[in-house]
């Protein structure tokens, strides 16, 4: 599922060098940042660079942009950045490449929820604690502030003056398959029509592979290119990675049968009559997958080549109960 590529030599890539650019926000912030075990802190940072990324709420079109900021700085766990951060810092890359792609993946993750919430795929009303961007601000403007947040992924990244060129156009490319039929697309395709080839808990990992693995490996991916990881370092990265992507998903599915829309701030019971985990085999089971998915993470994640300890720290307070450094 997770396929493993590039030269069995791990180095510093000469595509992936750095060269100087400036600082948002500064390194020393994004350092004593990234000390919080919890990431609080440099989860602020992330919402901080967020806001700031985006044109003004204000700025004409002011109702397509306050959709934008709306969605987008909802209160969220910003897990897809901080794991973009926390891995770029690991292997001593640049804060600030990290802190952009880190931020245009979750622009690219807000665009795949306003989608997702719509009436004619998961048809919600509650995401992130408040009503969902189509019955905000009605389907329409919806639609156009997830795909605007989409393109204006590309374009951070594109404008980023500390990525090296060459780097700089493999994660535009890697971003690229990502949302497309090979990822996010195909997964919401499947999930919506595709049912019937969910007959187990394999089948049901690899549509999650794609609903959000694959935003998981992303990042992991983009904060191991900036700081250089190549090889089989990177290929176990990619395996850390989706093997978390997968448990989070496995939970969030447990979540859905288990907690109250006001806990999970999003509505709940989606999943019914849907081949998830939990209908396929039971809580029981789909709480040993997700054991089963942190162990395999936690094998990978010690074959990176780097000093884990803070990316350790960051997914135990993810996985509370479940992963233990």
């Amino acid at each position: 599922m997770f396929r493993e590529r590039g030269s069995k030599v791990v180095r510093r890539s000469e595509q992936g060098a750095l060269r100087a650019g400036p600082a948002a926000p500064p390194t020393t912030a994004v350092a004593a940042a990234a000390s919080d075990p919890g990431a609080g802190a440099l989860r602020r940072l992330v919402e901080e660079r967020l806001a700031k990324l985006l044109p003004g709420p204000a700025e004409a079109p002011a109702r397509l942009h306050e959709a934008m900021h709306y969605s987008l700085m909802a209160p969220g766990k910003r897990l897809r950045p901080l794991l973009c951060l926390l891995t770029a810092r690991a292997g001593g890359g640049s804060d600030e490449a990290a802190l952009d792609a880190g931020c245009a993946i979750e622009m690219v993750h807000t665009a795949s929820l306003i989608l997702d919430d719509l009436p004619s795929m998961d048809d919600a009303s509650l995401r992130r604690g408040r009503a969902t961007a189509h019955l905000q601000f009605g389907e329409s403007t919806a639609i156009l502030a997830s795909i605007a947040l989409l393109n204006r992924a590309y374009g951070v990244i594109s404008a980023q003056p500390a990525l090296a060129p060459g780097l700089r156009a493999e994660l535009l490319e890697r971003l690229a398959d990502s949302v497309g039929s090979r990822g996010l697309a195909g997964g919401q395709e499947r999930d919506l029509n595709g049912w019937s080839e969910l007959t187990d808990l394999d089948s049901v990992d690899d549509l999650n592979a794609l609903k959000t693995g694959v935003l998981f490996v992303l990042s992991a991916e983009f904060g191991g290119r900036i700081c250089g990881l190549d090889g089989e370092a990177l290929a176990a990265l990619r395996r850390f990675a989706g093997h978390l992507g997968l448990a989070f998903q496995t939970l969030d599915d447990l979540v859905d049968v288990t907690a109250s829309a006001e806990a999970a701030a999003k509505d709940v019971g989606q999943d019914a009559g849907k081949p998830t985990a939990i209908a396929l085999a039971g809580c029981d089971a789909a709480d040993a997958r997700i054991r089963q998915h942190l162990g395999e993470a936690r094998a990978a994640l010690g074959l990176c080549g780097f000093e884990s300890a803070t990316l350790e720290r960051f997914v135990g307070s993810v996985f509370n109960g479940y992963w233990r450094p």
